[in-house]
């Protein structure tokens, strides 16, 4: 029951995050090129342009640093791995690097007894 509350807490954050990230510069550019901002009209198209574009990216950003935020700000709780996992997982590891280890003495072996049947 606890973890699908939990959830339903990240998803609705995740959702309102997500909106804001398209609301915020949206309603920026349309506020500017609307001339809602005292002494907009006064701006040249381009400078209303960059401005405009400038605030709408740092808007984003500031909704990111914001969730990034809510995130960390949840209660974390202690996760146990599934132990039968674990153990294939390190069982596939040994099996990667094992092979590899052997391939490069292998190699070293071989250009060793080449150098010596040079000289």
């Amino acid at each position: 029951m606890f973890l699908k509350v939990s959830m339903a807490k990240v998803i609705e954050k995740f959702f309102v995050t997500s909106m804001l990230m398209w609301a915020v510069p949206i309603a920026i550019l349309y506020a500017f090129n609307n001339n809602l901002f005292p002494g907009s009209a006064d701006m040249s198209p381009y400078s209303v342009t960059l401005i405009s574009g400038f605030l709408a990216v740092v808007s984003v950003n500031i909704v990111i640093a914001f969730y990034i935020y809510l995130a960390m700000k949840e209660p974390s709780e202690k996760h146990e791995p599934d132990p039968k996992f674990v153990s294939e997982a390190e069982a596939s590891v040994k099996h990667l690097v094992v092979p590899s280890q052997t391939q490069e003495t292998e190699s070293t072996q071989e250009s060793e007894s080449t150098h010596k049947k040079e000289e």
